[in-house]
C-alpha cells in the first residue's frame, strides 16, 4: 500500500460531560497537529499517490469548520464529547466529503484508505482509520 500524508494544525476550545474527565469538564483548550494518510494500491501514471498540494488545501478548508472555535457551540458536534478519538473520525468524515467532491481531483477516486491522527501532544494521540470507496 502506498501512502501519502499531509500535516496541518487546530486550535480549539471544548469542556466535557462526564465524572470520567475530572477537570477537563470545564471549558479548556487544546492544540492538535493533524496527520491525514491518504492510501492506494498502485501510483498514478505520474508516480503519485494524490497531489500533495489539492490535500493540503482539502484538509485547510475542513480545519476552517473548528479552527479557532469552541467545539461546544458547533451546531454539527451538538450533544457530543469532542475527544481526540471523536474529532479525528468527525475529520476523517469530513475528509472523506471532500473526497467524493472531487476536492482532490482525479486521484481522489483511486483512494482506497485514509488515516487521520490528532496529537494532543508529543507523547499523545489519537486516530481514526479507514476504508474508501475507491481502490485503485
Amino acid at each position: 500500500m502506498f501512502a501519502l500524508t499531509v500535516r496541518d494544525h487546530l486550535m480549539i476550545a471544548h469542556s466535557f460531560t462526564g465524572e470520567v474527565f475530572g477537570p477537563a469538564q470545564k471549558l479548556h483548550g487544546a492544540t492538535y497537529v493533524v496527520d491525514v494518510e491518504f492510501q492506494c494500491r498502485e501510483l498514478d501514471a505520474d508516480g503519485l499517490v494524490v497531489d500533495i498540494g489539492l490535500a493540503s488545501q482539502a484538509l485547510s478548508k475542513v480545519l476552517e469548520t473548528y479552527n479557532y472555535k469552541n467545539l461546544d457551540e458547533v451546531q454539527s458536534l451538538s450533544g457530543m464529547n469532542t475527544t481526540t478519538e471523536r474529532m479525528a473520525k468527525v475529520i476523517f468524515d469530513d475528509m472523506a466529503g471532500c473526497i467524493a467532491s472531487g476536492d482532490l481531483g482525479p486521484g481522489g477516486p483511486r483512494l482506497s484508505g485514509m488515516k487521520v491522527s490528532l496529537h494532543e501532544s508529543h507523547i499523545a494521540w489519537a486516530s481514526f482509520e479507514g476504508a474508501l470507496p475507491g481502490g485503485a
